[in-house]
């Protein structure tokens, strides 16, 4: 080929090739156009032959590359030609010339002024795309005139090229191969993808490598077919109307054609159809991470995948050596398949408006089994569109939605329990049908099951007398004929091939001692003729006892003659044996419970002997000594509460209060031995921090190791003070007038929780008028509030202190807010 450019018509078109068509604008002088000479390769001198051959290949390499987008723009051209020749009534000769004056005077290359040309006659997709690209700039140019209106409309008007020319080369290519060479090459690179693939759906929802661009030809082989049910990146654009954006294919984890070559790209997947029906899909791999697209670039996306469309609708799956070919029944032989089902079942075709859009579906065929809902014969069904005869498809049912979406994507659908309705008329016609509904060629084959209202029923019976362990019966007592259901042959443990026990003989299968309560039965049954019922001890053929009882009824006819008796038996034997259960439980109950009760009562009793709730006062010269004991409200929680106060032989006065840890008998009896103990060991004259160490001892090993705290006090009347130790309890309240307060803490742990400890002691001087307070927690501890705050709610109820003792302490208990239903003892002195 000669690399001096040929002279053209005026309507031939500029080579696709930038450097082809004009030189650059600026650069180094030392640039080279399509028909300058070659770079010499690197590593080769230009005189040498290696280099000379290389130059030469290169060259010629270049030109065919011009030749071809020549050509390509050629094709264009001659189309508007023909556009032109058509709407002017002028010669070929004559529109080339009115191709290039219009061209010259818009100031675009023919090329671009030939695709308008077109875009303006052929009013289809990728016209709207171009609109759509043509809308954009123009949008852009007034946002911004004086930067972008050039390269816009540039912008706009190589994307109409590039679609124009994509369409050219997809109808012009032999085959579903040549389509996606010509994708890629003409509209897919200059968005920035690296491959294409063009998938066949199957009838089956398997897909085919129709076509491919971009990947290795083992990758290609690889990935030639898929089956069902794989989900991949083109499954979800065949299932999703949308298509899928994906940004990167190693975020979605699914499986893809060139995932090792692009394993981080950005992948689409669009679903190419025309009519309603999908055909397949158009995958884009980008070599990197996907950005958000424009819509400009999503609507040309949309119109090369239904170029791809129109490919697919003529693609035959190619078939391996000795396989034969797969025929794809019409509606003809569908209409034979239907006519052998033994459920109603329609063929439908697709209906397609006046612009080739899918608008609803014909009936094309009616079996000799259909069951219309309404009741119409099948005549007025037959030959009539969908959404006519059941115009409420399209409402709640979603039937026609799931008939569409079928015959889009070849996948079957089935449902249970639909509601199918029918307007006759203007009145719904509902009935509950399972629906089978799949694509076969190009019909869609809708089969549905009505259900029978009689068999439901009948076969919720059942599942009721299963899940229940009831078997029903009837004995026609005139013939003899007796009926069991198959749950009656169970309860028996009899074999369905043997024969059925007669009323007569039920007490030949019953527990010798239940023969009296069957003849009732029967006496009741058969000769007063009224309903009975009897619980008996079934005896099986296999040794089993089972517990039952029989509920039967008279039939009589209409001379009011006994005809047969029906009724049924029922396994009580888990209820038989629960009330048993139920029964011993709840004599044992009962017996814990009197025990508990008694238990509870001695408890009660043996702490009232020890400990009364309201001792006889201690009467001393200017004191006075009042004690309170208030019992728990529950008697099972009579706890471990003590107190003392009694006069010594040395002249002093012993006052204490203590708490053993734990209720009932043991806490009562522990604590007869702590306040027995500390009684005794108080004549030796020792302190109370010693009388409490030596106590400590006693509950550590002679006591069971129990835990308890305690306040020990010694009053000297004559000095009028007041020496005392603390184990681990509250210390005592002094009421000093209008104000009160507790003692200063000492150290000193609870009893019985170490072999040994000592205790600290205070002294306190009580003037006269004075009160104090010993107690145990139970007269101020709540559950929602802290020690503190209730110590800080007796010290407001203490004061002012009554003209009485016994006023006072009653005033506590009565006032007291205490909410853990515990025993509480209380002591107090006042000085006079």
């Amino acid at each position: 080929m000669s690399t001096s450019e040929e002279p053209r018509e005026p309507g031939d078109a500029a080579p696709r090739d930038a450097s082809a068509a004009s030189p650059p604008a600026s650069g180094p002088p030392h640039s080279c156009a399509v028909d300058g000479p070659a770079a010499p390769l690197r590593g080769m001198t230009p005189l040498s032959p290696v280099g000379r051959l290389a130059a030469t290949v290169e060259r010629l390499s270049r030109e065919v590359r011009a030749a071809q987008a020549e050509a390509e723009g050629r094709a264009l051209i001659e189309l508007a030609k023909g556009v032109l020749v058509a709407r002017l009534g002028c010669g070929p000769a004559q529109a080339a010339r009115q191709l290039a004056e219009l061209a010259e005077q818009s100031q675009v290359t023919p090329l671009e002024f030939a695709v308008d040309v077109i875009n303006q006659a052929a009013r289809d997709r990728v016209s709207e795309v171009t609109d759509a690209f043509l809308t954009a700039t123009a949008a852009v140019r007034g946002a911004d005139a004086d930067d972008g209106a050039d390269t816009g409309e540039a912008g706009a008007e190589s994307a109409a090229v590039r679609l124009r020319a994509a369409e050219s080369g997809a109808l012009a290519a032999g085959d579903t191969q040549a389509v996606a060479d010509a994708l890629l090459k003409q509209a897919l690179r200059p968005l920035g993808a690296a491959a294409v693939a063009i998938w066949a759906a199957g009838y089956d929802g398997s897909l085919t490598l129709a076509g491919s661009a971009g990947f290795s030809a083992a990758e290609a082989t690889r990935w030639h077919y898929v089956p069902p049910d794989v989900t991949t990146v083109a499954r979800c654009g065949l299932t999703e109307r949308a298509g899928q954006w994906f940004t990167s294919l190693a975020e979605t984890g699914l499986p893809s054609v060139g995932r090792h070559q692009y394993p981080d790209g950005g992948r689409v997947a669009v679903p190419a159809g025309t009519g309603g029906r999908i055909h397949g899909v158009l995958e884009i791999v980008w070599p990197a991470p996907l950005v958000p697209q424009p819509p400009q670039v999503v609507r040309q996306v949309e119109a090369l995948a239904e170029l791809c469309a129109h490919t697919l609708e003529s693609y035959v799956p190619p078939r391996g050596a000795g396989q034969e070919p797969r025929v794809m029944p019409d509606a003809v032989e569908l209409m034979d398949l239907a006519d052998g089902l033994y459920d109603p079942a329609l063929v439908l075709v697709p209906h397609l408006d006046a612009y080739g859009h899918l608008a609803d579906f014909r009936i094309q065929h009616v079996n000799e089994s259909f069951l219309d809902p309404a009741g119409r014969p099948r005549a007025v069904v037959g030959g009539a569109l969908l959404l006519e005869a059941y115009p409420m498809a399209a409402g709640d049912s979603e039937l026609f939605q799931n008939v569409e979406r079928v015959y889009a994507t070849g996948e079957p659908f089935r449902a249970r329990r639909i509601n199918l309705t029918a307007l006759v008329d203007q009145v719904p016609l509902s009935a509950v049908a399972d629906i089978s509904i799949s694509r076969h060629g190009n019909a869609v084959l809708l089969i549905w099951r009505i259900e029978d209202e009689t068999a439901r029923l009948a076969s919720l019976l059942q599942h009721a007398q299963r899940l229940g362990r009831i078997g029903g019966f009837e004995e026609n007592l005139l013939t003899g004929e007796i009926t069991w259901n198959g749950q009656l042959f169970d309860l028996y443990g009899r074999p369905q091939s043997s024969a059925p026990v007669p009323l007569e003989e039920l007490t030949a299968h019953a527990h010798p001692d239940d023969a009296v309560t069957i003849g009732r039965f029967l006496r009741t049954l058969l000769h007063h003729r009224r309903p009975a019922s009897a619980a008996f001890r079934l005896q099986r053929p296999d040794g089993v006892t089972r517990h039952v009882r029989v509920v039967a009824e008279p039939v009589l006819d209409t001379d009011d003659r006994l005809l047969l008796v029906r009724g049924a038996y029922q396994d009580i034997s888990a209820q038989h044996w629960t009330e048993v259960a139920l029964a011993a439980t709840r004599d044992q109950l009962a017996h814990t419970e009197q025990q508990a009760i008694e238990r509870a009562r001695l408890t009660l009793q043996l702490q009232h002997a020890i400990m009364p709730p309201a001792q006889i006062p201690l009467k001393m010269p200017d004191l006075r000594v009042a004690v309170r004991y208030r019992p728990a409200e529950t008697e099972q929680l009579v706890g471990g509460d003590w107190y003392d106060a009694v006069r010594l032989p040395n002249g002093l006065v012993l006052l204490c209060v203590g708490d053993v840890s734990g209720h009932g008998i043991e806490a009562a009896t522990s604590m007869v031995v702590l306040r027995n103990a500390l009684r005794g060991l108080a004549v030796t004259g020792a302190g109370p921090g010693q009388l409490l160490s030596w106590l400590n001892i006693v509950a550590h090993h002679l006591t069971g190791g129990i835990t308890a705290t305690a306040v020990c006090g010694l009053y000297d009347p004559a000095r009028r003070t007041l020496r005392w130790a603390r184990a681990g309890h509250l210390p005592p309240v002094l009421v000093r007038g209008a104000e009160a307060g507790p003692l200063p803490l000492v150290k000193g742990m609870l009893l019985g929780a170490v072999a040994e400890a000592s205790y600290e002691e205070d002294e306190v001087r009580l003037a006269a008028e004075d009160t104090l307070l010993m107690y145990t927690d139970g007269l101020i501890e709540r559950r929602d509030r802290s020690v503190e705050e209730a110590l800080a709610q007796l010290l407001n109820t203490v004061r002012p202190a009554p003209n009485s003792l016994d006023q006072h302490l009653d005033r506590l208990l009565t006032y007291s807010r205490s909410d853990t239903d515990d025993d509480t003892c209380l002591v107090g002195i006042r000085v006079g």
